[in-house]
């Protein structure tokens, strides 16, 4: 990897990093540099201060959310036709009253929006203008209209309606098999600004193709804190000297290069996880209660503590990864999918007000993503695999009580339907993403390395936040 090849601001983190190491090229093998590049403490960036901090934290709702029942037309037009489309799967008028949302910027056509029921705890966030909805947002490579999509006259997301391709092209920009994502490469340009480069990505979900950059790598925790390495944790066979013999062998450096970078490995992840652990047992308990029968709120629980615990972890830039699963709703939806809801809502509410309790909301970001939509009409008992859905974003930074983008017409074989109820996005992934990597401080000319299809479109910062 050269390093011309690389956009301004990772070459300067590099450039950074290397002056501090003192690497030449020739003190050691370039895999032993890269890991020590990977752990290396980076001068904080210039014009950063003591309470410059910015996160942002993607919930990805996996398995594709049903965005039809998640925002509901509510108007009498428009709530006619969602009722006449999905006549066993509508939700009643009645009860989206009380969630109607009121927007800054109404929609054309008289078109209102209402959030599902057990959304409910979102609405004052809303109406407190700290959250925003992005309309129909999902893969393109390029601007598609369903004419073209019909034609096959431009390019078109590979293996549409596939969840693990669309997965990872909401994640990465590019399908199965990436080996980065968005996040990761936005990582990658932000590791000068942290004191501990190993903080920078942080997953909740495990191995993510999000949180993957080119020089960044993401760091897994659970909502207990960092993940132990189990054979040394504690006394192996009732044994301290086992339990002693165990590390020593696994951490001690070896003349083979594949051996001691494996020992380099195990060493920082020892050090990392006792650093954790020592910052979140400096910090004082939060006030604000997240429900422990909620497995998403587990887990912004455990991203508020670490936000917390920045100062002492050395952190001023940081990308994290939560998620919820059980999105793929073929069936049962009218069971599954309010209880799906229900965690989202009450477990955003409650990781918004530990922001506010820790005085970062105007620092935290926090938006939803998924596989993709489903699709507008019903299969009985359930719906199908889709395309653009609509999203949340959450934070005292964002311009809130707005739908950005264009709601599509709720109609089957309407002008963005592209067969069977599959809506066409009309705003990118990479749309989405350039927005956020704005926000965190990305430059426009380094924009492509986030999301390398930016070029193809007009916009590239939609304005939310």
């Amino acid at each position: 990897m050269k390093i011309n090849h690389l956009p301004d601001m990772a070459r300067r983190a590099f450039l950074q990093r290397s002056a501090a190491l003192g690497i030449t090229g020739t003190l050691a093998p370039w895999a032993l540099q890269l890991s020590m590049l990977g752990e290396a403490s980076a001068a904080v960036s210039a014009g950063t201060h003591a309470d410059d901090y910015k996160a942002l934290v993607c919930i990805f709702l996996n398995g594709g959310n049903d965005n039809a029942n998640t925002l509901v037309p509510v108007d009498t037009a428009h709530y006619d036709a969602y009722a006449a489309i999905r006549p066993s799967l509508a939700t009643e008028r009645d009860q989206l009253l009380d969630t109607a949302l009121t927007s800054l910027n109404p929609l054309a056509d008289g078109l209102q929006f209402a959030l599902a029921p057990e959304l409910a705890p979102l609405k004052t966030l809303w109406e407190a203008r700290h959250l925003a909805v992005q309309l129909n947002v999902g893969s393109l490579i390029v601007p598609t209209s369903v004419a073209q999509f019909k034609n096959g006259s431009v390019p078109l997301p590979p293996k549409l309606f596939s969840h693990n391709d669309q997965t990872s092209l909401w994640q990465s920009g590019m399908t199965e098999g990436a080996r980065s994502g968005w996040g990761g490469r936005m990582g990658d340009l932000l590791l000068a600004s942290n004191r501990d480069s190993v903080f920078t990505c942080i997953s909740t979900s495990g191995n993510a193709v999000f949180l993957s950059g080119k020089k960044a790598s993401q760091y897994q925790i659970n909502p207990a804190g960092a993940i132990p390495i189990h054979g040394i944790r504690n006394t192996l066979y009732g044994s301290e000297a086992c339990q002693a013999a165990l590390r020593q062998l696994i951490t001690q450096p070896s003349s083979n290069i594949f051996k001691d970078e494996y020992a380099h490995v195990v060493r920082r992840s020892v050090d990392t996880q006792t650093k954790v652990a020592s910052s979140l047992a400096g910090q004082p308990a939060l006030k604000t209660h997240f429900d422990k029968t909620n497995p998403l709120a587990k887990q912004l629980e455990i991203v508020a503590r670490l936000i917390g615990a920045r100062a002492s972890l050395g952190a001023k830039r940081q990308v994290f990864l939560v998620s919820l699963n059980g999105f793929d709703t073929h069936d049962n939806l009218l069971d599954n999918h309010p209880t799906l809801l229900a965690n989202i809502a009450n477990a955003m509410r409650s990781f918004y007000d530990a922001t506010i309790e820790l005085g970062v909301a105007q620092n935290v970001t926090t938006f939803t993503a998924s596989d993709f939509g489903r699709t507008l009409t019903s299969n009985g008992d359930g719906s199908d695999h889709g395309w653009g859905s609509h999203h949340f974003v959450m934070g005292g930074a964002v311009k809130g009580q707005q739908f950005y983008g264009t709601a599509p017409a709720i109609a089957v074989n309407g002008p963005d339907d592209v067969g069977q109820g599959r809506l066409l996005p009309t705003t990118s992934v990479d749309q989405y993403a350039a927005t956020f990597a704005s926000w965190m401080g990305i430059p426009s000319s380094d924009m492509a390395w986030v999301m390398p299809n930016i070029g193809n479109f007009s916009g590239s910062n939609l304005g939310f936040v």
